[in-house]
This record gives C-alpha cells, structure tokens and sequence, in this order.
C-alpha cells in the first residue's frame, strides 16, 4: 500500500488565501452563494467517497462488486461516518472499511479531521475537460511520487465515472431563471499557470431549489460557444428558460434567440447598478446607492417605474441625470 511522505510537513502547511476580489465575484448574493456552496459541497461529497472506494479497491486487490479471489481473506466490512474540516466547512464523509482493518486511506488518512486540497482538484479536473492523462497529473500530485501509475489509475478511473454522470445528468424541463456568469481561475497549462474563464449556469426552480447546471471552459466566447452550452442544456431534458440573467457575455443573445427564442434575457441587477454607480463621485457611491435600492427592490415593474420616477425628483437626478432611454437607471448611458 503506497503511503504518503512528509506527513507532519503537509499537516503544518499553512492554506493558501483566497483572494477577496475572487470571493466577491463569487458571492454576488444570498441565492448564488448558498447555490455555489451547497453543490460544490454535494459534489465534493460524492467525489471523495468514490475514490476511497477506489482506493479500498486497490488495497483488496479487487473492484466493488467484483467476486472476491481465490487465497484472499481480507474483504470489505461497511463504512464509517466521519467528518472532515474543509475550506467550505465541515463534511460528513462515509469512510469504507476492509475486515482485517490493515486499509489505511491516503485521501483522507486514519485519525485526519483536515482536509485541503481537494477543491482545487475539482476545479482543475473539469475545466481540463476530464482527460485521463491530465486528472492523473493531479492526483499524482496531491497524493505524492510514491504512489505507483496503477493505483493512480484505480482512482482516476472512478473519479472520471462520477463526474462524467454529473456532466451528462437529466435536468428539469423548465427552469424560471437561469444565471449566467464567467469566473477567473488560475490554471496549469503546458507547464505555465494562466488565467482561464470558467462559464457557469446556475438554475432556480419553482420552489427555490437552485442547481448548477454545468461548468464549460472556453477560450473566447461567442455566439458558437453559447450555442454549444444552450444545445447542452437541451439535450439534457431544458425545453423552456423564461428568464436567463447575465453580464452582456458575448454572442449569448444571439445564441439564446436560436435555441430558447421566447426566453427573456434580462442583465443582472448587480452589473446594472455597477454600471450606476460608475458615474457617480467614489465618495458619494454609498449614498446614491442607498437612494436607487427602492428601485431594483420594488415587487413589480409598477412599483419600480414609480420608485425611479421618485429618484428623479432628487439632487441626485439632477447631479446624475439618467439616459434619455425609458426605463434605464440614472448614469446609464
């Protein structure tokens, strides 16, 4: 069984800091940041338990499900619930157990409450696009020089499995709203560490239920990406979209008009207000945004027309004039 050198010395290594530019990008709000986190958790979750599945695999020498050889004795023998510390917070992970109790996993080790590293994993993995090669690169790292290419591989194998059901999953066939949005991660290509859009979808339900629907990396967006992800999106079950929100991405209009014609693309609130604000004295930001949230708040368009109608009756309207266009947030032009 491959073990893990320099334990003590990963065990003091001191996390790396997420940047707080990246985190606001992230949490734009309430919804999208439970969103984020509560699938990011659930895929974790399902990720970690399948390769120490893998792993026990390997230590047994045979696969789950697999007849057990002739001269071995040692079998499976259940599992364990244990929870972990992560970067998110704490998961609860079942942990499986061999009969002599000599399995020993080197994902999450015996008596380990910490666990680091593995978000990164995930992330790099899927925006590699899964490739056996690229995926063992990571583990190989994760996991040390010691571990041979079989064992690499047993885990590999299983992760792919999982992550591929989750990319090709059935979705709902009608979702109220989708968000659209475009995060900067850092990645290793060819050697050099470079900086890589990750395109997300994040679905709400009827109910509130939210989902990611899926990750895509692309180079340059346009209107043919936009139209692999919405014919994505189709082929998984998506028939109707009544409101898709974004940023003004490239090509997604286009894109969007051929594969959901009826859907309405609305901008997001938060870039609207941004775009207000951007006219606006870097000292008096706060206050003009105090004075336009009554507008993007308001429960219906009535309301919000009456609101805005409000605000221009301010000293902030007369200082900012808004865009001759109707309807249009003061400062946006």
């Amino acid at each position: 069984m491959p073990r893990r050198n320099k334990t003590s010395q990963a065990a003091d290594r001191e996390l790396p800091t997420i940047p707080e530019d990246l985190i606001a990008h992230f949490v734009k709000g309430p919804m999208t940041a439970e969103a984020v986190q509560d699938a990011s958790m659930a895929f974790k979750k399902a990720l970690i338990e399948r390769a120490l599945g893998a792993e026990l695999g390997h230590h047994l020498g045979y696969p789950a499900g697999a007849e057990r050889p002739a001269g071995t004795a040692n079998q499976r023998n259940g599992k364990s619930a244990k929870t972990v510390l992560t970067e998110d917070g704490p998961l609860r992970v079942d942990i499986p157990r061999d009969r002599d109790g000599s399995f020993d996993p080197i994902l999450i080790p015996k008596h380990e409450r910490r666990f680091t590293g593995f978000d990164d994993k995930i992330v790099a993995m899927y925006a590699r696009g899964m490739t056996v090669r690229e995926i063992q690169a990571f583990l190989a790292e994760q996991y040390g020089t010691e571990v041979s290419p079989e064992f690499i591989s047993s885990v590999t194998d299983a992760v792919m499995d999982e992550v591929t059901t989750w990319q090709a999953r059935p979705l709902e066939a009608m979702y109220p709203v989708v968000f659209f949005d475009a995060l900067r991660v850092k990645m290793r290509e060819d050697g050099v560490v470079r900086n890589k859009a990750v395109y997300l979808a994040l679905g709400v339900l009827p109910d509130g239920t939210r989902d990611i629907l899926g990750l895509w990396i692309e180079s340059t967006e346009g209107a043919k990406f936009w139209m692999k992800v919405f014919n994505d999106l189709k082929t998984r079950g998506t028939q109707d979209i009544l409101i898709a929100v974004t940023d003004g991405l490239k090509g997604m209009e286009q894109a969007l008009n051929a594969v959901f014609p009826a859907t309405t693309l609305q901008t997001c609130i938060v870039h609207l207000i941004r775009n207000s604000l951007s006219y606006a004295g870097w000292k008096e930001r706060r206050a003009v945004a105090a004075a336009l949230k009554p507008v993007y708040t308001a429960p219906t368009v009535e309301a919000a027309l009456a609101e805005l109608a409000s605000f221009e009756q301010s000293e902030w309207a007369k200082k900012y004039p808004r865009s001759p266009r109707p309807g249009v947030a003061p400062g946006i032009r």
